[in-house]
């Protein structure tokens, strides 16, 4: 399938490129609803997927976190999987140098601490035993927002995540998937599924991306119908 060949629709709704997506978002908070809720259904959502995911009700599960909402979403997730009974260990790429995280990403944080999420920073390790432990991974790296190869902290998380043998879901798109077109320029997570946000993005579809999206489900967040449906 080409890229003119990716469908218009999914499940009746439009699909989009990541830059529709992110007026999606945009015209969501100026009908009131504040990013920060958006993330927390996202949170929830990818809970619920995860759960489904797993044959037993708890256990270990990796939450791997970047810099952006896209991490922001991994952390509401790991907050509500560890509310619910799970062991959870959030990997957290560090900020870069001399920056530091947005407000909205340190609330998340703090929240997840407070359930009592285990915080790391991504090791050297090339299996890192938190991630040999899990039953099962997130990925929450990178989002709509990522051109380009993966480096530094984030690379090393996909590939420990493609070689640990866990089942990953992915949070919106696996990362390092270009969101547009389905290609890869580097590293990138093969996921057992995604769970998209939303609306589906047009990447997801193309057949280039079958490898590594796996099962595709689309989860509703409370945007407004209307607004999906113009997007």
């Amino acid at each position: 399938m080409s890229g003119s060949e990716i469908p218009a629709t999914y499940d009746g709704l439009p699909v989009v490129t990541a830059a529709r997506a992110r007026a999606l978002d945009l015209a969501a908070q100026r009908r009131g609803i504040p990013a920060s809720e958006l993330m927390e259904r996202a949170g929830e959502a990818v809970a619920r997927e995860m759960e489904a995911m797993l044959e037993a009700p708890s256990g270990a599960i990796a939450v791997c976190c970047g810099r952006g909402s896209n991490g922001g979403d991994g952390l509401a997730a790991a907050r509500e999987l560890a509310r619910r009974g799970f062991g959870v260990t959030v990997f957290l790429c560090p900020p870069k140098a001399g920056q530091g995280y947005s407000e909205l990403l340190e609330d998340k944080l703090e929240r997840a601490r407070r359930a009592g999420a285990l915080i790391l920073s991504p090791g050297r390790e090339e299996r890192p035993p938190a991630l040999a432990r899990a039953q099962a991974a997130i990925d929450a790296l990178l989002g709509t927002g990522f051109r380009g190869r993966p480096e530094g902290d984030v690379e090393r998380m996909i590939r420990q995540l493609n070689d640990s043998g866990k089942p990953v879901l992915a949070v919106d798109l696996p990362s390092g998937l270009d969101p547009d077109t389905g290609a890869r320029a580097g590293s990138c997570v093969a996921a057992a599924a995604t769970v998209t946000l939303g609306l589906v993005k047009r990447g997801l579809l193309a057949c280039q991306a079958r490898p590594f999206v796996g099962r595709l489900t689309l989860a509703d967040i409370g945007y407004p119908r209307d607004l999906l449906r113009a997007a």
